[in-house]
């Protein structure tokens, strides 16, 4: 059996010498021609939808909130223009369980300047003139204080009370203090519960403490959003700088990629080393404070995050994770230091290519555009969708009512004989809905908006590989580089991939977006099911979670490689795509040990940028270095900004670098396919550059060497003994 036959191995055909091929073959056809057509129609209804959803939907609903009569607060040239919050006469039913099912708390609601300061009953306001007048602002329209409070409580005029509150996304929510521990409202002792008869404001406490825990997260949920307007332009700031290391690494990646490599290994190794160290000082520093040995299980759940950061276990477990993961890298790069070698030239060969194009380092910028305007399509979809529906009335009452929760008209409903048999019922603004052909179908509508989120990011991230890929592999299969690297390569290879291959990207994007359609959908019946007690139906849902998230892993590294032989060969997606799994197959030992070992060492360059920016956050937003607390920003939770910073620079660093891995996958493709092809002779000599030639043909060899030795073991253990006796 020929030695290329041995290490290739019996996975499909390997490439002929073709004296006429010289790169990405530009007399190509249009492939894949019913997905794209498919596409394109997909693409036409949605912007069909689109339309609709700004026909018939109004943002405002999601803006502004609205009283009891469907009337929007705070919106100029209105009547309700100057009053700019929402009141609820009675917070404490919006802690029922139907609010979960009408998505209205089933009370009347109005709008008011400003949200009360103060708790006051409306029996103790009656008694004084001043206390009255201020009481009349959270009142409808005609109170007086001749009516008398059983009068008013009886047409439902005011509320029994007024809490001191706040203003939460234009709501009044109740303003709830803590003092030892307990919930307090106020000095007042008691109050009018509405039919006359004095209650413990104890009581109130009670019931209010049920939606306690709503009010917090809403109240953390306020503060994170003060958090980022306080310090959006320092978190700009951070990212800004987060590029700029990138670019800074991605050029002197172009001159001195060996250096830059072991140069971002040791600076990885030293800040997480630096972080366990970190992580011990705090550790160290808390020993002995009160309340530091707490567990978090006792602690449980808090709102406020930054209380972690006091107790010794929180520190330990941060301290124990970095510590495996600095010997997890060590570990690693021990044992696969000959790999980094070769992985180090195909980062070398990949500078080279990108100091010829170097508009490829800026694509990521063009990608970055077309999914931003691709998201931004689907939020305002998204947004005119959910308000597209009509103003819903319906019947609320505290007492016995046939017409309970029906629709209602509130113009005339005083009038009504359904307000004469229930005398105590109100006509409220309950939710928007709709019960035309169009609010019928408004959840496939969004179901198809989400779908063609998935759909077309995909199809803008595939163009992004495709193009790259064509230009990177011009580069590859130029005889004499630079003088055969065509002009403007990654604009010529972007021109290809739309002209003749938008099907192929369409279709390898609808794969892949139904894959995720229906990872979503199980992540939903998940959340539905948390409370079920079918422990088979849990594990069912567990598997079938972990079986897409592998699938869809397998389906984007097929997808990437299919696209790169798209470009190069300019055939349909399948046939790409089994050509790139058989090509890959038969190359198996190489794509785990030097094109995996590229992808390690292009994470760490990640890591490393992320590191960097993130010890800077953290010492700048916590105020631990005294040159900054004069400048850093005074915030509720000083992680917030951090974790943006250091999730913003990882996606910041991963496009740059994306750039690189993107280089590294498609030379190592041509360069298995220049094995294939050519055999290094004066008739059909390699294409690959002499450096990039010794180190991995080494490795062929090597491999080589090591499969002949283990077929003569083979053939030496099946070989029948002499015997000797």
């Amino acid at each position: 059996m020929p030695e290329d036959e041995q290490f290739y191995g019996k996975n499909g055909e390997p490439r002929k010498y073709d004296p006429n091929f010289k790169g990405p073959i530009h007399n190509r056809s249009c492939t894949d021609i019913i997905c794209c057509i498919l596409f394109g129609i997909a693409i036409v209804a949605y912007i069909g939808v689109g339309i609709l959803a700004w026909t018939h939907g109004d943002p405002r609903k999601a803006i502004y909130p609205t009283d009891s009569r469907g009337q929007f607060c705070g919106q100029a040239g209105t009547p309700l223009g100057n009053k700019s919050n929402l009141f609820y006469f009675n917070i404490m039913k919006c802690a029922s369980p139907m609010v979960l099912l009408e998505f209205q708390c089933p009370t009347t609601q109005m709008c008011v300047q400003s949200c009360p300061d103060r708790f006051l009953t409306l029996v103790n306001a009656y008694a004084n003139t001043k206390d009255f007048d201020y009481y009349k602002n959270y009142c409808k329209e005609g109170v007086t204080q001749s009516m008398g409070v059983p009068k008013i409580l009886q047409l439902g005029l005011c509320p029994a009370m007024l809490i001191p509150s706040k203003p939460f996304t234009r709501r009044c929510f109740p303003a709830l203090g803590l003092k030892d521990g307990k919930v307090t409202v106020g000095n007042n002792t008691q109050f009018d519960d509405g039919s006359g008869n004095m209650r413990d404001a104890k009581d109130l406490v009670d019931g209010v403490k049920n939606a306690t825990l709503v009010i917090e997260a809403r109240q953390t949920i306020m503060k994170i959003f003060e958090d980022f307007t306080h310090s959006w332009y320092w978190i700009i700031l951070g990212l800004v700088i987060a590029m700029v290391i990138s670019l800074l690494f991605i050029f002197l990646m172009r001159f001195l990629a060996g250096i830059m490599v072991w140069i971002i290994i040791a600076l990885v190794i030293a800040v997480i080393g630096y972080g366990i160290f970190h992580c011990y000082m705090e550790y160290a520093a808390l020993k002995g404070q009160a309340g530091a040995n707490v567990t978090i299980q006792e602690l449980g759940f808090q709102t406020d995050f930054t209380v972690y950061l006091q107790i010794r276990q929180t520190w330990l477990a941060f301290m124990i994770i970095l510590a495996i993961t600095e010997v997890i890298i060590i570990l690693l790069l021990i044992f696969l230091r000959k790999r980094i070698l070769i992985a180090i030239a195909l980062i070398k060969e990949a500078s080279k290519a990108i100091r010829y194009m170097m508009f490829s380092l800026i694509y990521p910028l063009v990608t970055f555009l077309l999914l931003a305007i691709v998201i931004a399509y689907w939020a305002v979809t998204a947004v005119f969708l959910s308000t597209s529906n009509e103003a819903i009335y319906k019947i609320f009452n505290t007492s016995a009512c046939e017409y309970s929760r029906q629709n209602c008209d509130p113009a005339n409903y005083s009038t009504s004989s359904m307000k004469t048999q229930c005398p105590d019922s109100q006509c409220l603004f309950a939710f928007y809905g709709g019960e035309t052909v169009y609010h019928k179908y408004l959840i496939g509508l969004q179901f198809y908006n989400v779908f063609l989120l998935f759909w077309c990011a995909n199809f803008v991230i595939g163009l992004g590989q495709m193009t790259l890929a064509g230009a990177f592999a011009s580069y590859y299969w130029a005889f004499s580089k630079p003088k055969d690297i065509p002009k403007s390569p990654v604009f010529s290879s972007m021109g290809r991939a739309l002209r003749y291959h938008t099907g192929s990207l369409a279709f390898g994007s609808l794969i892949l977006a139904i894959v995720q359609v229906i990872r979503v959908l199980l992540e939903y019946l998940d959340h539905k099911l948390k409370g079920a007690q079918n422990k088979f139906a849990k594990f069912l849902l567990c598997c079938l979670k972990c079986c897409f998230w592998c699938l869809e892993k397998c389906i984007k590294f097929l997808n990437r490689n299919a696209y790169i032989m798209i470009a190069i060969y300019g055939k349909n997606f399948c046939t790409s795509a089994k050509d790139a799994f058989l090509l890959l197959l038969r190359n198996v030992v190489r794509v785990v040990v030097v094109d995996k070992v590229t992808d390690f060492l292009l994470f760490l360059g990640k890591l490393l940028v992320v590191g960097l920016v993130g010890v800077f956050a953290f010492f700048f937003f916590s105020g631990r270095v005294q040159a900054f607390q004069n400048t850093a920003p005074n915030l509720h939770y000083y992680w917030v900004p951090i974790l943006t910073v250091v999730i913003g620079s990882y996606l910041i660093a991963h496009g740059f670098f994306s750039v690189y891995s993107m280089c590294v996958d498609t030379l190592f493709l041509c360069f298995c396919e220049d094995l294939e092809r050519n055999d290094g002779s004066a008739a059909r000599p390699y294409y690959m550059t002499p450096s990039l030639r010794e180190i991995l043909w080494k490795d062929k060899t090597e491999s080589l060497s090591s499969q002949q030795q283990l077929d003569e073991d083979t053939q030496l253990k099946q070989e029948p003994q002499e015997d000797t006796a």
